[in-house]
């Protein structure tokens, strides 16, 4: 299966301004491309990458004052199927954790598992440790938080999710990760695309979304607090600790978004 991706960022800057930028397809999915998506700027301004602290692909310019546009396309090779299961994937002892993951399991701007882990032991200590234990969790999430997108606010944290019962995708994400982390989880925040491939419609319009990956089984695999279900056609842009780690844009100066926009649909084959 081939999925047409795609981001275009419009902005209007008062000044000349540094920006790091996060839009493209995380380097371990690059050799699924059929062609690069190269950060394309309007005005064209020059462009620095460079790898951060997880892994990401990130972008470093200065939006000259005025209008501004940011642009990523390309197309990628999909199997078409669904996020993968394994309930057989165990829990490990937080002795038996590689060094490279413990990261995961600390408390994050975003994430308090500290101040939620009285609760998220009420709230699971019954369920099997390991997979059923991560869907617990993120049946809980889903079936209490309301999603909102009028609601969404960069300032709310996973205790506040839980506390006011609203919420977009990274607030779903947050508030999984929190609780996973707590129960002695290793689970680090994700955001980049999803289709609506095998999806009934209406479809609304395209968004980047947000999900989780645990550390089970010696692996990482994908949990979907937000949709609660295996997904076709996930394609990852970033990953961290939570959203502070992984912002789509950080500008460091004032500026107003005057349009977003997200493609990520499927190709269909010629005609023969």
């Amino acid at each position: 299966m081939r999925l047409k991706l795609g981001t275009e960022l419009s902005y209007t800057f008062e000044a000349p301004t540094p920006m790091i930028v996060m839009l493209n397809v995380h380097p371990d999915e690059a050799q699924s491309l059929e062609f690069p998506d190269t950060l394309a700027t309007n005005p064209i301004v020059s462009v620095r990458q460079y790898r951060d602290a997880f892994g990401n692909l990130c972008c470093r310019l200065i939006a000259p004052p005025g209008p501004f546009t940011l642009t990523t396309q390309t197309v990628i090779w999909d199997d078409g199927l669904p996020d993968p299961v394994d309930r057989s994937a165990v829990q490990h002892a937080v002795e038996d954790l590689p060094d490279e993951v413990l990261a995961f399991l600390l408390p994050s701007r975003y994430c308090e598992s500290d101040k939620l882990a009285d609760e998220a032991w009420r709230l699971f200590s019954h369920t099997a440790p390991g997979w059923d234990r991560v869907q617990a969790v993120c049946d809980y999430v889903n079936g209490r938080i309301k999603f909102d997108y009028q609601q969404a606010s960069p300032f709310r944290s996973a205790a506040d999710v839980h506390a006011g019962g609203i919420g977009v995708c990274r607030d779903f994400a947050h508030l999984a990760i929190a609780f996973c982390r707590a129960l002695n989880i290793p689970t680090r925040y994700c955001f980049g695309y999803i289709s609506d491939v095998g999806e009934p419609p209406p479809y609304p319009p395209m968004d980047l979304a947000a999900w989780m990956e645990v550390y089970l089984g010696g692996r990482w695999h994908a949990f979907d607090p937000r949709n609660n279900k295996r997904r076709i056609g996930r394609v990852l842009i970033a990953r961290g600790r939570d959203a502070a780690d992984v912002p789509l844009t950080h500008t460091f100066g004032p500026n107003i978004l005057t349009s977003f926009r997200v493609t990520t649909e499927e190709l269909q084959a010629a005609a023969a």
